[in-house]
């Protein structure tokens, strides 16, 4: 079974001849990956070997009419912290050589590829629903599972994915010792 440890989304157009260019620098298959989540949008894919045991596959989808999804999925053990940031750099590349605009990178690495939906025009009416925290979490530890985020993210992406939390109207109900550990934190202490 495929597992995705690197996913890139981006927006743009590509021609036909930058599509070709962009296959031939990630040395991809112009073949749709048959196998894994959301292989009906596959456009082309790569598999190649990761350590010992591990096949590696790096695939190209569409999603909508200028979407872009960049995955990197293995089979078997995680690829190694130094193979998923090899291909982050190359996607990040191929991102920026063709014009794309970069979404969000999961995981982040850094706070740009957090996606940070955009904020409401001021005098916006505010939902009702998720305006009351009725999340289990009274505790910063608890919330990073919660925001995609495990304990070892990098600060500066925990930071961006805090501010996201306290826009959204159910934070003023958040539990008080969980307002102090997030501003603790974004305080830098």
């Amino acid at each position: 079974m495929l597992w995705p440890a690197l996913r890139v989304l981006s927006q743009g157009t590509l021609t036909s001849d930058q599509l070709q260019e962009l296959l031939g620098m990630l040395q991809l298959v112009d073949t749709p990956r048959t196998e894994g989540p959301a292989a009906a949008k596959s456009v082309a894919h790569r598999s190649f070997a990761g350590a010992p045991g591990t096949r590696l596959v790096l695939d190209l989808a569409r999603t909508g009419e200028s979407g872009w999804v960049l995955t990197l999925f293995f089979d078997g053990e995680p690829p190694s912290d130094e193979t998923v940031d090899s291909q982050r750099a190359l996607l990040r590349e191929a991102v920026e050589r063709f014009g794309l605009t970069l979404i969000e990178i999961t995981p982040a690495a850094t706070a740009e590829e957090v996606h940070v939906p955009p904020q409401k025009p001021a005098g916006a009416v505010e939902p009702t629903v998720g305006s009351v925290w009725d999340l289990p979490y009274a505790d910063l530890d608890q919330l990073w599972a919660h925001v995609g985020l495990r304990k070892d993210a990098p600060r500066e992406v925990k930071a961006v994915k805090l501010r996201e939390v306290m826009r959204s109207p159910a934070w003023p109900s958040a539990p008080a010792a969980l307002h102090r550990q997030v501003e603790s934190f974004l305080g830098g202490t």
